[in-house]
């Protein structure tokens, strides 16, 4: 038997699974682990998506739709543009994606070329470094060094040494909850327009900020490609639906790589997802609970030695410098979980060169979990 192995399998595990793989299985023998290592809503998807969904089960014909998604979901998401930025972006320019993985994969097929050279903070989501990985283009990694988010500065050195074809950033960011104040993002797009370099604007937690509205990179210019989700925000992470908003010469080469690759989005979770911008009410009550949550890992982390790496102003993320407990923040998670059955992401996923330092902590679950989990660190430490 013949194994043909491709190095595209090479690329780094994505250790955040890793570790919720294993406090699944602990789950399973009956222990009581508190999970704060992945960022899924604990919360089901909203009454009228579920409503939505079941209505068209019982209808059963479930099929393919255009690959761009059904048109009555790029106009909602349009709309979504006016009511929540002020911003009229034509349906025509919305592509919406399996989640926004595929969203990525196909931004970056359609942007980028094997040897291209794209740059993304570190600390950032592993998932952009893994697939660029994948692909064949080269990621240039830009330190913050206490910085909290990406900068024009930033950019500007990092194509002084070498062209860059593209930037990737994301507001609120993961791991961080880090926030591009609205000046900067349109100082950081604005530079990236005159250098020539292309912009992909990750917006996949937006609506769950909590000092600032939300600005879009759209609002900074029309080249901008922004990615975004249902995953998030409305509690939709296994229906995998997202979308993209392209520039207009991109829109033709998205769709014609989602033809052979996807094919189109699941109808059901379209379907679905059209209902998820009338739940504002019941998703605004659980960004509270976030909000309540936020509150305590700002008191109760730093109480523990865990230091704030950034500050918390969006998602449902802290960020933490663990150096005081530990230099090898794998074995701390592992050690963690084993004995004290909290579940965290050790930071050597969101940065290969300083991750050993961090740990990321997720509060997307219950208050009462993340009393618990904060009760059981103090004692294990102790």
């Amino acid at each position: 038997m013949v194994v043909s192995l491709s190095r595209r399998g090479d690329v780094e595990p994505f250790h955040a699974m890793d570790v919720l793989a294993e406090a699944n299985r602990l789950k399973a023998k009956g222990v009581p682990v508190v999970s704060m290592a992945v960022g899924q809503p604990s919360d089901p998807a909203p009454a009228g998506v579920r409503q939505a969904a079941t209505h068209a089960l019982k209808m059963g014909r479930i099929g393919y739709t255009d690959a761009l998604g059904l048109a009555g979901l790029r106009e909602a998401i349009a709309q979504h543009y006016a009511d929540h930025y002020g911003l009229a972006v034509s349906p025509g320019r919305i592509a919406v994606t399996t989640g926004s993985s595929a969203a990525f994969n196909l931004a970056f097929l359609a942007m980028f070329d094997p040897g291209d050279r794209v740059a993304i903070a570190a600390p950032g989501y592993p998932a952009y470094r893994n697939i660029m990985a994948a692909l064949g283009i080269e990621i240039v990694e830009i330190e913050l060094d206490g910085d909290a988010y990406l900068h024009a500065e930033h950019l500007k050195a990092a194509h002084r040494e070498r062209k860059l074809k593209g930037v990737l950033f994301a507001s609120p960011a993961n791991p961080t909850g880090a926030i591009i104040p609205a000046d900067e993002l349109s100082a950081l797009v604005t530079t990236a327009q005159e250098l020539g370099i292309a912009v992909i604007s990750d917006e996949i937690y937006h609506r769950l900020a909590y000092a600032a509205p939300d600005t879009t990179a759209l609002a900074c210019g029309p080249d901008v490609t922004v990615i975004n989700s249902f995953s998030k925000y409305y509690c939709m992470t296994g229906w995998r639906i997202g979308w993209m908003v392209l520039p207009e010469p991109l829109v033709r080469p998205v769709e014609r790589i989602a033809q052979s690759l996807y094919i189109s989005p699941p109808e059901l979770s379209q379907i679905a997802a059209i209902e998820a911008f009338k739940a504002t009410a019941e998703l605004e009550a659980v960004k509270a609970r976030y909000a309540g949550n936020r509150q305590l890992l700002m008191k109760r982390l730093p109480e523990l030695g865990f230091t704030l790496a950034a500050p918390m102003d969006g998602a449902f993320y802290a960020f933490c410098d663990v150096t005081r407990h530990t230099n090898d923040s794998m074995a701390f998670a592992r050690k963690m979980l084993a004995e004290a059955y909290v579940a965290a992401t050790p930071g050597r996923d969101f940065d290969p060169l300083q991750g050993h330092r961090a740990m990321r902590f997720s509060y997307a679950g219950s208050h009462d979990e993340m009393v618990e989990a904060m009760m059981r660190i103090e004692r294990w430490l102790r």
